[in-house]
């Protein structure tokens, strides 16, 4: 069983990802790794927590001689910031929209920094360097995964049509990571205008999966249904608030006639749409698999709305935090790392294998079978 667990604080002094049930025998690029990391950084509307942080990731156990060993992966990040937060600095004034109020009243903290630590996105630097160990080991399989930006605030961008645009999307305007010219033109500027405002955005990504074998995941158990295990992961990010699989939302306005994908035989089953974003019945169908990752607007404002001091209970403006403006255009990233995981996931549950070879062996034996 593959899983993974993150520890660590903001402004503590690491962040860890701890990697358990990856078999042995995959070749760890240690390079690979760090471009993720840096793609989490770059792109328009971050803060100035990007500027101090270089994310280094240190491979501590688990790999050996650039391959893994079959046994925990762990891995470290060092926050560079934390040597600026040795002395307490006592937040209490909640943010609205943002875990600090519940999370007091659930722990019974009068300090909402001790929320604030956890709560926080940083915590998906764990998530990404985790990320880009799945991404090679469904690499090693032929299984690809990329996202480009659908939409930020009011602007929204074209739809991929072929992966390509997907993956081509960040070399083409990297500030936004929309593949459409004109809509990464109306994406900065409005980004920028947000930005005088003090004011944010949220927006959508769209991730692909391509090379994926018919059959994973199940429709024999709530659990085990693959459409659910992407929702709740992805949920999981900090700021998303929705997840759309396929035509989801547009397919609730249309006949039946108009969504559902019509079936062909030419050396193998084939679909002349993809309307299901390659998932019928929680098990995927071949076809690319496509997800929608909604996100609201970051919950830090530098114009505070009103909230009420934790301690006095009298009126007061929410505290402010160093924060991005926009997280869109490097979110992606991020669902990314949760759309692979999930995948990995399903690939060893279904073919297993404690080493490579093995895993290999069985899913070739299988596609052979299925066609």
């Amino acid at each position: 069983m593959l899983r993974f667990f993150t520890s660590g604080e903001s402004h503590g002094p690491q962040l860890t990802a701890f990697i358990e049930g990856m078999p042995a025998g995959l070749m760890i690029n240690p390079g690979e790794v760090q471009k993720e990391m840096q793609r989490r950084k770059i792109g328009s509307g971050n803060g100035a927590r990007q500027n101090i942080e270089t994310d280094e990731v240190e491979i501590v156990s688990g790999v050996r001689q650039g391959k893994t060993l079959g046994s925990p992966i762990t891995l470290v990040i060092k926050n560079k910031d934390f040597t600026n937060w040795t002395e307490p600095k006592e937040m209490r004034s909640p943010r609205p929209g943002h875990a600090d109020l519940a999370g007091a009243q659930k722990y019974n903290f009068t300090d909402l920094r001790n929320v604030l630590e956890r709560a926080s996105a940083r915590e998906t630097a764990a998530r990404v360097a985790a990320g880009a160990v799945f991404k090679q080991f469904l690499q090693a399989l032929g299984i690809e995964v990329a996202s480009y930006t659908l939409q930020i605030g009011s602007v929204a961008s074209d739809k991929a049509s072929t992966f390509e645009e997907v993956k081509n999307a960040e070399e083409k305007n990297p500030g936004t990571r929309a593949f459409n010219e004109a809509s990464d033109q109306a994406m900065e500027a409005l980004i920028a205008e947000t930005r005088k405002n003090q004011d944010t955005l949220g927006g959508v990504i769209e991730v692909w999966a391509v090379g994926l074998p018919v059959g994973l995941g199940s429709y024999v158990q709530w659990d085990r249904k693959m459409d659910g295990q992407l929702a709740q992961a992805l949920m999981s990010i900090q700021s998303v608030k929705a997840v759309e699989i396929g035509e989801g939302i547009e397919a609730t306005q249309k006949p039946g006639s108009k969504v559902h994908d019509p079936i062909a035989y030419a050396e193998g089953f084939v679909r002349s749409s993809n309307n299901a974003g390659g998932l019928e019945g929680g098990v995927t169908n071949g076809e690319p698999l496509i997800v929608r990752v909604y996100h609201k607007p970051i919950a830090t404002l530098y114009s505070p709305l009103p909230s009420v001091d934790i301690g006095t209970k009298e009126p007061t403006p929410a505290d402010i935090e160093r924060s991005d403006i926009c997280v869109i255009p490097r979110a992606g990233v991020i669902s990314e790392a949760m759309t692979a995981y999930v995948i990995a996931q399903n690939v060893l549950e279904k073919f297993g294998g404690d080493c490579m070879e093995d895993l290999l062996a069985n899913l070739k034996s299988y596609k052979g079978r299925v066609g």
